[in-house]
């Protein structure tokens, strides 16, 4: 039983930047004094130790594991686990057994928030999440587009199906504005976000620019602090904080 708040990031499909939203949510919610953990249940596509560049490998103590932490966040990924870049060939029921490894073989200590990073869709993990983790809740993360927003909404359906609450819709590369201008590009149009809360009736928690990477930077997908993108992740972790309070 994870003791904590406990937060799925959802999608419909891949693509739409939830990892890198997932690991920036994670730090903003530290930034404002939370404890947080990040688990990592994109099982296929693990990507969260590559974003926070970690090298290190989970210790264990009296047969359970010590989760590996990073810029202050403990994290947990299957990334740990394989050789290299190995992929996972796995069928469905291996799949509910590393959430079920992740949530209860890890030390995790009590948590003020843990970050869930789901796969995209709505397949086998999405399914044993919602039955092994019931007091989570969820946000969906969409871009702006309306296929990638039509197809979000069933991932937000599933959830609220399965008696999961829905807190918001995050829209992400909603625009592109360069930092010494004021001028907005809305390079993948307009609208998907808000069509998606509308039709989850749920509320549109945030529209997060599309910033450019520090490529000089070891973890060029973290926003550094001093970004716009930054600030805007600050204001959705209060947002989902006083969610989380209601």
């Amino acid at each position: 039983m994870l003791k904590g708040n406990v937060l799925a990031v959802t999608s419909g499909k891949g693509g739409v930047g939830k990892s890198s939203l997932s690991v920036n949510l994670a730090l903003a919610l530290q930034k404002l004094g939370k404890s947080v953990a990040i688990i990592d249940l994109d099982i296929y596509g693990f990507s969260v130790p590559k974003i926070l560049n970690i090298d290190a490998k989970p210790k264990t103590f009296n047969g359970k594991i010590i989760p590996v932490e990073a810029q202050g966040i403990k994290v947990m990924s299957m990334g740990f686990l394989v050789k290299d870049n190995e992929p996972i060939v796995w069928r469905g029921p291996m799949l509910g057994k590393m959430i079920q490894h992740f949530t209860e073989d890890v030390l995790w200590g009590e948590m003020d928030y843990f970050i869930l990073d789901m796969p995209p869709g709505t397949g086998d993990v999405a399914l044993d999440m919602h039955l092994m983790i019931p007091q989570s809740k969820e946000i969906v993360v969409t871009t702006p587009h309306k296929a990638a927003s039509f197809v979000a909404e069933r991932a937000g359906s599933m959830a609220i199906k399965s008696k999961h609450e829905v807190i918001g819709v995050v829209e992400n590369m909603s625009y592109f504005k360069p930092e010494d201008s004021d001028q907005k590009y809305y390079i993948f149009g307009k609208g998907g976000g808000e069509e998606l809360a509308s039709q989850l009736g749920t509320e549109l928690l945030g529209q997060l620019p599309i910033q450019e990477a520090d490529e000089n930077s070891e973890t060029p997908a973290i926003a550094a602090e001093t970004t716009s993108l930054f600030k805007e992740y600050l204001n959705l972790a209060e947002k989902i904080d006083v969610k989380f309070q209601l």
